[in-house]
């Protein structure tokens, strides 16, 4: 009996050190081309394919069956996705979960992403690893024509990262409100009616399930954009201020987001809370240095510990760059820790209610080691408040 011949690869996956991917395409057609990174996660593919953190990214994941749940709307981060697309071990079956409203490929193609299965991810994610995220470029032609050359010189040609500022390409064009809360079952998303303490939170990529986070711990919420100056957000006259999550080099960034956050600090007494690039961009406001790692951490299973209570918390972690805590100044108390590599997860400055994390506490890795963020945000502007009125 004659063997069938082997089916024709209709996906490439290039590295800019010429290693070539092979694999089955799905979703849109086309190429892209980013900087490509790994997700240890197990679930979440559809939140973290829309985190406008991963903007200039392709993300490989590690765990190899994405998919399963299908997508909708409600679990959507940003309202489309921002990863450049996405490589898996095993390709997407058809999904088996009450909530799913389309497939992943349809969601994909529908959204103009390619995605790539059928590629050895243990491989890819070990040579992430050791030689650091590559430059790939990313092909999907159902023909299977590819020019291999051409795609290994653009995925060299790719600029990276460093230097980049892509907070301006994900973040708001203009302001609006948010009063949605996290959702609950079973009444879902439901929205804030009393609310206690005024937020402006300002979007260098903000994720939904933050503002929701916000929502929840009492904020009504004004989202402004990156650019924002201290002017513009003091004109709200808010209780407290949020600096969100983004993608991209937080040094680029912060060529206008630092002086507005100094502003800030320097000028007011408001409690500041920041998350992720957020974070990086408190750092740098207040003197420190941010640098790019090596392959940096994504994943929902990244302990990290609190240094100032020994709790270990298990967080959801999405960033290429972290602050150097070599260069915090004095005032300035490095708070959390990565267990995985001793790097740098959180700040504050010492007697004041200004923080922030590097990991993502709305994502509900531990599942609820880290709402406290929230709840401490809230706390102080409170307290700041009581203290007015006293005064």
């Amino acid at each position: 009996m004659q063997n069938a011949a082997p089916a024709r690869p209709t996906a490439c996956l290039a590295l800019a050190d010429g290693t070539i991917f092979y694999g089955r395409g799905f979703g849109a057609t086309g190429k892209a081309v980013a900087e490509l990174c790994f997700n240890t996660a197990m679930t979440g593919y559809q939140e973290i394919m829309t985190d406008p953190s991963y903007a200039g990214q392709i993300v490989t994941f590690t765990f190899p069956h994405v998919g399963n749940v299908g997508t909708n709307p409600d679990d959507d981060e940003t309202a489309e996705p921002a990863a450049a697309g996405l490589v898996v071990k095993w390709d997407p079956t058809e999904p088996s979960n009450w909530r799913a409203a389309q497939d992943l490929e349809g969601w994909l193609a529908s959204r103009g992403r390619i995605g790539i299965g059928g590629v050895d991810t243990r491989r890819l994610t070990r040579a992430i690893r050791q030689q650091g995220s590559p430059h790939a470029a990313l092909a999907h032609d159902p023909e299977g024509n590819f020019d291999i050359a051409a795609l290994v010189a653009e995925a060299r040609g790719f600029p990276g990262l460093v230097g980049l500022d892509l907070a301006k390409e994900v973040s708001t064009r203009q302001s609006y409100r948010w009063d949605e809360m996290r959702w609950a079952w079973p009444a879902g998303y439901a929205r804030l009616e009393a609310p206690k303490h005024r937020v402006v939170a300002i979007d260098y990529g903000a994720k939904r399930n933050i503002l929701r986070s916000l929502a929840s711990a009492g904020c009504d919420v004004t989202v402004l954009p990156a650019t924002a100056t201290a002017e513009d957000v003091l004109a709200h006259e808010p209780d407290g201020v949020f600096l969100s999550n983004g993608p991209g080099d937080p040094a680029a960034t912060g060529v206008y987001a630092v002086p507005a956050i100094r502003d800030l600090v320097e000028k007011t007494e408001l409690p500041l809370f920041g998350i992720c690039l957020g974070h990086q961009m408190l750092a740098l406001a207040l003197g420190a240095r941010t640098v790019k790692m090596n392959h940096g951490h994504h994943g929902a299973n990244h302990p990290v510990k609190d240094m100032e209570t020994g709790k270990v918390e298990i967080t959801s972690m999405n960033h290429g760059f972290t602050v150097d805590s070599q260069t915090l100044p004095v005032g300035v108390k490095e708070t959390h820790v990565s267990l995985f590599d001793g790097s740098n997860c959180g700040i504050r400055i010492e007697g004041r209610p200004v923080y922030s994390v590097q990991y993502h506490p709305e994502a509900s890795p531990g599942p609820m080691d880290s709402y406290y963020l929230f709840e401490r945000f809230a706390a102080a502007m409170a307290e700041r408040k009581g203290a007015a009125v006293a005064g």
